[in-house]
């Protein structure tokens, strides 16, 4: 007998299979009983007839509980009135372990509540769904990447120094002195971009901030590329290529999982290159005509941020930043040295940043002078101004954020669910 994972059992109609899960739901009409099954890849209706089964394996399912583990076997049949559109008739079921009463039920129960028992919670089909399109979103990503030449090459996550600024750092003991929870991979990825020309690094990052929005976690995930002879604009199309890839992706290899998390895939086939684009200057006239005052030099915030990319279908890039609030190692416009050659992409539908990028300082004189005009300590970074003095050229990066780009693609109210153990501002378990 085969055993099937139940997203296959389409392939196995009229066949005996043998299923492996957990018991979802049940109910009983007299002498049948209806099995929901689930085993990760999806859902399925058991039917148990006691005339097949017999009286012994029949009283087993009635001792069911939600979450029992059972391993099952019967035959699949189509029926378009099931879950999933296939039904399977049992005929022998072994019961693994009667679960205790299962704490989340098929009712509404508070946000605190589910995050407490996170580690339940994943179980149900609304957040299975949504961490698959994750795992697909994190696929769809490092293909793209990978058919275009660039190779991973992880960066670590303690660091002897900041990379953006030393406000939101996590300190650590490392022996005999300090180390920090990375806050990007950008630097080393600019070391590995001179010896592999174009890279990629993706893994946790980190930023001590004490924000409570519906966009901030503590612990996050980016996947970052980085290119040598990169300019500002080669890495502006790489972004928007890549992000539009993505969706197609998911449009098309995620349907099932859209519709489950009742997203309405419309606003999402409207995500096609090239993507709009305003400068900052022009972002600050969008805000004022809305009613927001923003002095010029300062950062927008979340609210701005919606504001910005509710005017527009699809994802739109805030270029020319003033130098003031970005990081030190983006290249000043050579026209104009108060703004950097960076753009911010922000998601449509209110949902703001998904990726930051830039190109970078690569003159080993004018980054020297922004680590001194940023009172950063210059011998933290003498590997990375060894990049300047040993075949410097050219090259830029970006960061994007995987919880927030799988939110906005999921149509979420928060980034609590985009990522299977959030770590937030009043959270660490579980």
């Amino acid at each position: 007998m085969t055993v099937v994972a139940i997203s296959d059992v389409s392939h196995h109609v009229g066949e005996e299979v043998e299923i492996r899960g957990w018991l979802y739901n049940r109910r009983s009409s007299g002498r049948i009983q209806f099995l929901i099954i689930r085993d990760g890849t999806g859902i399925i209706q058991g039917v148990a007839s006691e005339a097949e089964v017999g009286k012994a394996v029949f009283a087993s399912c009635d001792r069911l509980t939600q979450e029992s583990s059972i391993v099952v076997r019967g035959v699949v049949r189509e029926e378009r009135r099931a879950p999933g559109g296939f039904e399977l008739t049992i005929r022998e079921l072994d019961v693994v372990q009667v679960a205790e009463e299962f704490p989340i039920t098929h009712k509404e129960h508070g946000v605190e509540f589910l995050m407490d028992k996170r580690h339940l919670w994943i179980r149900t089909p609304r957040q299975n769904a949504i961490l698959r399109i994750r795992a697909q979103v994190i696929r769809a990503l490092e293909d793209f990447l990978e058919e275009r030449g660039f190779i991973r090459v992880d960066a670590p996550i303690l660091t002897p120094s900041a990379c953006e600024g030393t406000t939101t750092l996590f300190e650590t003991t490392y022996f005999e002195t300090k180390a920090y929870l990375s806050q990007s991979g950008q630097l080393y990825n600019e070391a590995t971009a001179a010896a592999f020309g174009k890279v990629y690094c993706y893994g946790p990052t980190f930023r001590a901030e004490k924000s409570k929005t519906r966009r901030h976690l503590i612990e996050f995930w980016m996947l970052e590329p980085e290119a040598a002879f990169f300019t500002y604009e080669d890495n502006v199309r790489l972004q928007e290529d890549m992000v539009s890839y993505v969706v197609a992706r998911v449009l098309e290899r995620n349907r099932r999982e859209l519709e489950v998390i009742g997203r309405d895939p419309a606003p999402l086939t409207k995500v096609q290159t090239p993507f709009p684009r305003i400068t900052y200057d022009e972002a600050l006239g969008l805000l004022r005509a809305a009613g927001r005052d923003i002095p010029w030099g300062e950062d927008f915030g979340a609210p701005d941020e919606t504001i910005i990319s509710q005017q527009f279908e699809r994802p739109v890039f805030v270029t020319h930043l003033p130098a003031k609030i970005k990081a030190f190692y983006m290249q000043p416009d050579p026209t104009r040295p108060e703004v950097v050659l960076a753009a911010d992409l922000l998601a449509p539908e209110g949902y703001g940043e998904i990726i930051g990028g830039s190109q970078r300082i690569d003159d080993l004189a004018l980054l020297e002078k922004r680590l001194r005009e940023e009172n950063l300590p210059e011998h933290a970074y003498q590997w990375y101004l060894d990049l300047r003095r040993f075949g410097s050229v050219p090259h830029s990066g970006f960061g994007l954020g995987i919880e927030r780009t799988v939110a906005w693609i999921c149509g979420l109210e928060h980034v609590r669910e985009t990522i299977p153990f959030p770590r937030l501002l009043n959270r660490l378990t579980p």
